[in-house]
């Protein structure tokens, strides 16, 4: 069971003009897939969950389910795969690639749109279009998890000050009694706009056993 070493030529030249890896950097991953899969055409989570940089994550869960959400894929319908192939796996993978040199100023701005789209999607976390108080709460609480000394009401008090400070930056000044309904991905990419995305997101996929991920510090 399970593809060939060298993969099919075709689909690899296929997924360069898609993602913009290399032919080399298609069959490393294909390697890394199959290392992975234990020579099974398809992943499923708990094989990621096996990558031992990957599991010190705070926000592993949302950067697993991220390789199984189908808008990832480019499709149009929402929801999420059980299991997924290689070219699923190079394709979400290509969201963490940094930029080439010499980038044209408009490739680099649509670069930076998917990846803020592709971050949005992970806060999103039902599909609706918008991130919630409870939604960024979530991510925030998990990420603030690593630290002992902040309990959980620490951690609620810092989520919900930071969203209001969101909130004011979008909307206009709010109470914190105000109801605010959150954010959208317009607003999202007007919080983030002076942040490099496009190069400070990325993923070391290159060495699976030291796989790491950064999304937008």
């Amino acid at each position: 069971m399970g593809a060939s070493q060298s993969g099919p030529v075709h689909l690899f030249q296929d997924l360069t003009h898609k993602t913009g890896f290399s032919i080399e950097q298609i069959k490393t991953l294909h390697t890394r897939f199959l290392y992975l899969t234990r020579d099974e055409d398809t992943l499923r989570r708990e094989h990621l969950a096996n990558v031992s940089d990957l599991a010190l994550n705070p926000i592993r869960r949302q950067i697993i389910e991220a390789f199984f959400d189908k808008r990832n894929m480019g499709e149009k319908e929402k929801g999420c795969l059980q299991e997924i192939g290689f070219e699923e796996f190079v394709t979400v993978l290509s969201f963490f690639r940094p930029p080439k040199p010499h980038t044209a100023d408009e490739e680099m701005k649509n670069i930076k749109k998917e990846k803020l789209r592709f971050l949005f999607n992970m806060y999103d976390t039902d599909n609706d279009g918008i991130i919630t108080l409870d939604e960024y709460r979530c991510v925030v609480e998990e990420l603030l998890s690593s630290y002992e000394i902040i309990g959980a009401e620490n951690a609620k008090a810092i989520t919900d000050a930071a969203m209001l400070e969101v909130a004011n930056v979008t909307v206009g000044q709010m109470a914190p009694d105000d109801f605010y309904e959150g954010i959208t991905f317009e607003q999202f990419e007007q919080i983030l706009k002076d942040v490099e995305i496009e190069t400070k997101m990325n993923i070391h996929f290159w060495n699976l056993d030291t796989m790491t991920v950064q999304c937008g510090k």
